[in-house]
């Protein structure tokens, strides 16, 4: 089925990498097969209440034994690249000690498959699925997780560094933290500023060491990470919700992208949350060891906040002003559509200074779409994918070096504490039958492409 095309994927040029996005822990399942061990998800989703539909990664889309399938889906619809992570616990059960031959063996079929087909693999180290025997001891918050991600990267590093040439070291390290560490809402499940401060110290000192390693081991590396960024922007210009903006934007994008850049933690006035990480600060040799010449800096954006001053929300005295309330548009998650904000937050990150080259590793919408007669007619999808490759297409041409764009994502999965409800996929996926179907988006990343 061919579709009108606003934009020509010629348009970006012969170099421009075009690629979709998956991890390990919502794709592949097989979860207590082949000597993995158990990762934090696989703990979370057995608590009542915790994942939406009582939802479990445990078979998620059979990736593990579907991947020849799946990566033929992805060179049919015209992409080059294909972004993966790699299972923690798949290679190390226990995180640390003994190495899982057969997970090692399954990454090895999967990178050479990727590369038998001509699809470049994208490998993201850690996409939120810490072994489960690590948080027992404190995970993100032990002080021993440097150690422990020194070893699980350097594995990686020796075992397929001699093919994979492009490494992500983190995905999103504030969701995860965030999520995970501080509201609970995420995989640990922990809460609290006492979980959540070291979880962001550990993780702005891990993805520069993992950066470096992957440097030292690996020949002609190509080296990034990646931050989800939100334009935060007040609901009035009153001082006091603009003021809120400030916190919220400090938290959201500025926490971990500024240690990366050898500015260590973020500064903004009369906010005492950031005033414990600010004593790292201090520390020269704190500041030195989170920072990293990162080659390319992945760009994550799924929606723009607006915000107000609200002093009963703990620390931040902020509160969401939703888009569902403003009347903007926006998908079926609530969360707000905006190119022209997509646009801006490219610019902002080049403009930075220090930063190589953008990438957008993942940018996706869920809507309800729904399987009628064989077929998925998701054009709300189609036309979030125009709009906003058009504001690539413009920070582009205006001399920001944003050189790749990952769809979010290839199949229908399990998406977090939304379990298998919220659906990004290319390709609708019944959960039972692990039947897939190409979405008519995915027909029109097909003939986009095709002028590629």
């Amino acid at each position: 089925m061919a579709y009108h095309q606003k934009i020509s994927s010629a348009s970006f040029g012969p170099d421009f990498l075009w690629g979709v996005a998956i991890a390990a822990a919502q794709n592949e399942g097989a979860y207590n097969a082949d000597g993995r061990g158990l990762s934090i998800w696989d703990s979370f989703s057995r608590r009542p209440g915790k994942i939406k539909g009582g939802a479990k990664p445990f078979e998620a889309c059979d990736f593990y034994y579907r991947y020849k399938d799946d990566l033929m889906l992805v060179k049919a619809l015209g992409f080059t690249v294909f972004r993966f992570s790699i299972s923690w616990s798949r290679i190390l059960p226990e995180g640390m000690g003994r190495i899982n031959k057969e997970g090692i063996a399954f990454y090895h079929k999967l990178i050479d498959e990727c590369l038998e087909l001509g699809l470049i693999p994208y490998v993201t180290l850690y996409h939120w699925d810490l072994p489960l025997e690590l948080q027992k001891n404190g995970g993100w918050t032990s002080h021993q997780m440097l150690k422990w991600f020194t070893r699980f990267v350097t594995v990686c590093a020796e075992e397929f560094g001699d093919k994979v040439k492009n490494w992500i070291i983190l995905n999103e390290p504030m969701g995860f933290t965030s999520l995970g560490y501080m509201l609970g809402m995420h995989a640990p499940g922990k809460t609290g500023l006492s979980n959540f401060l070291p979880a962001v110290h550990n993780a702005a000192l891990c993805q520069a060491e993992g950066g470096r390693i992957i440097r030292s081991l690996v020949l002609k590396a190509n080296i990034g990470t990646t931050f989800s960024f939100s334009e935060v922007m007040p609901y009035t210009q009153r001082e006091e919700d603009m003021l809120a903006a400030k916190r919220v934007d400090a938290m959201l994008n500025r926490l971990f992208i500024e240690p990366v850049l050898g500015r260590g933690y973020p500064h903004v006035e009369n906010f005492p949350l950031l005033d414990k990480l600010h004593l790292h600060n201090k520390a020269w040799k704190y500041i030195e060891r989170m920072k990293f010449n990162f080659d390319f800096i992945g760009l994550q954006n799924y929606f723009s906040i607006t915000v107000k001053h609200n002093p009963l929300i703990p620390y931040l005295h902020a509160s969401e002003v939703k888009a569902t309330t403003r009347k903007a548009p926006h998908t079926d998650m609530g969360w707000e559509i905006n190119a022209d904000s997509f646009y801006r937050v490219i610019k902002r990150v080049w403009l930075y200074g220090g930063v190589k080259e953008i990438l957008i590793t993942e940018s996706g919408a869920f809507f309800k779409d729904e399987l009628v007669n064989g077929v998925v007619n998701d054009e709300k999808r189609i036309d979030y994918f125009q709009q906003y490759i058009t504001a690539m297409l413009k920070a582009k041409k205006e001399g920001v070096n944003v050189n790749g764009y990952f769809a979010w994502t290839l199949t229908d999965n399990f998406e977090w504490s939304e379990g298998y409800k919220a659906r990004f996929g290319l390709i609708h996926l019944d959960c039972k039958t692990q039947l897939r179907t190409i979405k008519n988006s995915g027909y029109w990343f097909r003939d986009f492409l095709k002028t590629y």
